[in-house]
């Protein structure tokens, strides 16, 4: 039986890491690497590195990798992360836009974003014909001011039934608070409707239009405890004119948010993101 696995590794930058990975994997489980991207950050001495690998060795699983690698690891001086063929399981928070929500689903029906999507969470009703039309568990969960800390709680406890590995959020129109974010490190995935830094807040189309601005972008980013300012993990912009108005800035913005989304998703997906000072790596 062949199993494939993705290696995640960050650590210092030192001669002999790629060959001593690479003569681990064929020493140990006659590997067959799939693909293998590095990157190193000269500025602060680091090295990145993904390989995705298959073997046919029997003693090719997460416990028995974990016991013959970390010897290794702890001798490089390396953090890692290796994922066996397990699809995560997705989480879907989205309030009365559905722009997004309605092309994730699309995505996910046609295999573009491989994962197990356990259940789409909403504010809003609107939601609940998208999610029946995929056949995907609808939990309607209103939030005021009054019931916001209950409801978290509420949220963090289906989360954790479900077993979530990822929290997408596709236009949610609520701020998290600080311990759901620890709940979840790098684990929750945000969409905003503008190129961050620039126009943070609830209605950045609308600052962009009165700063007659030429280019408008759209982020999706990790979410942390400070707002709109977890490390961003794939950006795109349009260009706009005197002639567009805000509905069309708007309408073209909303086209960015489905792609610059579905990207982060699919990459996050894949295992292809690796986190530090506040930036991402992005392996090919």
């Amino acid at each position: 039986m062949t199993t494939t696995a993705v290696l995640l590794i960050d650590c210092p930058d030192r001669k002999g890491l790629v060959a001593g990975i690479a003569n681990f994997l064929v020493a140990e489980y006659d590997a067959n690497v799939l693909n293998a991207d590095q990157h190193q950050d000269a500025a602060l001495g680091l090295f990145f590195m993904r390989v995705e690998f298959q073997s046919e060795k029997a003693n090719c699983d997460g416990p028995r990798f974990h016991a013959a690698f970390a010897p290794l690891a702890a001798s490089m001086n390396l953090n890692w992360t290796v994922t066996f063929e397990k699809p995560l399981r997705v989480a879907i928070f989205v309030s009365h836009y559905l722009h997004c929500l309605a092309d994730l689903l699309h995505r996910h029906q046609t295999g573009e974003l491989p994962s197990s999507l356990v259940l789409i969470v909403s504010n809003h009703e609107s939601a609940r014909a998208l999610a029946e039309f995929y056949r995907i568990p609808f939990h309607l969960i209103p939030v005021t001011k009054e019931n916001k800390q209950k409801v978290e709680q509420e949220h963090l406890d289906l989360l954790a039934a479900k077993e979530i590995d990822l929290v997408v959020l596709a236009r949610y129109m609520q701020i998290l608070s600080p311990r759901f974010v620890e709940a979840y490190p790098l684990k929750i995935i945000n969409v905003h409707h503008s190129f961050l830094p620039a126009f943070t807040g609830a209605k950045p189309y609308h600052a962009a239009f009165a700063r007659g601005v030429k280019l408008i972008g759209a982020t999706s980013h990790y979410v942390t405890a400070e707002l709109d300012e977890g490390p961003i993990i794939e950006q795109d912009v349009t260009r706009v004119s005197q002639n567009d108005q805000l509905p069309d800035l708007i309408q073209k913005g909303r086209d960015l948010e489905r792609l610059v989304l579905s990207r982060a998703v699919r990459w996050h997906l894949a295992h292809r993101i690796l986190s530090y000072a506040n930036k991402t790596v992005i392996f090919c």
